[in-house]
């Protein structure tokens, strides 16, 4: 049984209410940068930090009463930003608390961090219910659908499946492609091959996706042969026999018997004879000396 940290449903509530927040901090930055745009005309960033926002308004010093008040509403939008931040910050370290609770090694794969392995447990639930790695990657949308014209045979991205979990496997390759990592070669390769940017990003989403499904199967191996080994040594006990444990079961035996209490083959023969009581009585010799 799963403890509460675990649970499926939890797990699902926490990681729609980080993508809630992403979403929002999304929203969030692009009114900051509007503001500061036209407080600080060709200074803005595409994607400014919270730090590099803090250091553009405390060098902002409007006179008008418009940029006063544009300056004051760029403010409260970069502190909604610090808070939204904050935010995302704990409800990622409570998701990886619970994808961890639930003995999980998905965010052992590159790219793949506790947002998108959360997402993938809370939706996968039960792997065995996938055959194999193709019919894992046709429900995530990562199988490739046969677009083939005349002589060519390309292929192009599915759109069918579990959208949520298409979209966390695209995180995953992205998150690949940005750093120094296998899924980087492996997109330089397909590229190298004549590939498409779109095509080799598919293959790579593939790839990953087997890999998910890889270390989902793994997973639930190992876990059954935890519990298998629990079940065992509830059943053997402490000594190592089977229905033994750690409670005294002297109530439910019969108590000890001394060679002393061994039944006797018949009536034991009293040693000690009654006493007999004497009977009163009047006698006339008693009476006649009294008289």
């Amino acid at each position: 049984m799963l403890t509460v940290d675990g649970d499926p449903e939890a797990l699902r509530m926490l990681t729609d209410r980080r993508e809630a927040l992403t979403r929002r901090r999304i929203q969030t930055v692009g009114r900051l940068q509007a503001l500061l745009a036209e407080l600080l005309p060709g200074q803005a960033k595409k994607d400014i930090a919270t730090g590099q926002a803090k250091a553009m308004l405390a060098g902002v010093r409007p006179r008008d009463i418009a940029g006063k008040t544009r300056r004051r509403i760029a403010a409260d939008e970069l502190a909604e930003l610090v808070a939204v931040e904050a935010k995302i910050k704990k409800a990622d370290a409570e998701l990886k608390a619970m994808v961890l609770a639930r003995h999980s090694r998905l965010m052992d794969l590159r790219g793949v961090g506790p947002v998108v392995a959360a997402r993938t447990l809370a939706d996968v639930g039960d792997v065995a219910r996938f055959a194999d790695r193709n019919r894992f990657a046709s429900w995530t949308g990562t199988a490739p659908l046969d677009a083939s014209s005349g002589e060519q045979n390309p292929h192009r991205l599915s759109r069918a499946g579990n959208r949520r979990m298409n979209h966390m496997i695209h995180i995953a390759a992205i998150s690949q492609l940005r750093v120094d990592s296998d899924g980087r070669a492996y997109y330089r390769r397909k590229r190298a091959e004549g590939k498409k940017p779109m095509e080799a990003i598919r293959c790579l989403k593939r790839r990953i996706s087997d890999a998910i499904y890889r270390q989902l199967v793994a997973d639930a191996h190992a876990a059954a042969e935890t519990d298998r080994e629990v079940a065992s040594t509830v059943s053997a006990g402490p000594g190592g026999h089977c229905g033994a444990s750690q409670e005294s079961s002297a109530v439910d035996l019969p108590p000890p018997i001394d060679t002393s209490d061994q039944p006797l083959p018949g009536p034991a023969q009293a040693t000690l004879q009654p006493t007999k009581r004497a009977r009163k009585t009047t006698a006339p010799e008693s009476l006649s000396r009294a008289g």
